[in-house]
């Protein structure tokens, strides 16, 4: 199945299942921004063509978006979570192993940038599930982490 013929079965299913759209968005969200799953996911297609239903049928924009919002942040913040439990161990494991490369650039974004990366990571593709990984292995601390975690979640979500 092509990602072609993935997104448009999953806007299908959400137009004929409004109800399961929320909890839908919210999944895909959370696996977008998780960093061993967004490498895996093709989420932000999908969430592209759930936008596009949104503005062209009834579907209520603010439970969506709040769903996304919420996805996004607790992906984020489990990224974190891993990072800091597994420290720079992380890239050895499955499917991180497979990008070499993928830990180094968002380690020299987060040291670049700090929390400020941490905001600015969620809207640049790769860097997007990585900033948050290397901000736990950099142990970069809790609250401020999820101040700007929640901060680009909610303004991710609205672009």
């Amino acid at each position: 199945m092509s990602l072609d013929e993935i997104t448009r079965a999953t806007v299908a299913f959400i137009r004929a299942h409004e109800v399961w759209g929320i909890s839908l968005v919210l999944i895909l969200a959370f696996g977008e921004s998780l960093a061993c799953i967004s490498l895996l996911l093709p989420a932000t297609v999908i969430l592209i063509g759930v936008g596009f239903l949104i503005g062209e049928s009834d579907i209520a924009f603010w439970p969506i978006w709040l769903a996304a919002a919420i996805g996004a942040a607790l992906g984020d913040w489990l990224s974190f979570w891993i990072g800091t439990r597994l420290g720079n161990r992380v890239s050895h494991y499955w499917p991180l192993s497979r990008y070499p490369d993928l830990i180094p650039r968002g380690h020299q974004f987060f040291e670049r940038w700090g929390v400020a990366g941490v905001f600015f990571g969620r809207f640049f593709g790769p860097l997007r599930a990585s900033v948050p990984l290397v901000a736990g292995i950099c142990a970069m601390p809790a609250l401020t982490f999820q101040m700007a975690n929640i901060a680009s979640a909610s303004n991710g979500c609205r672009s």
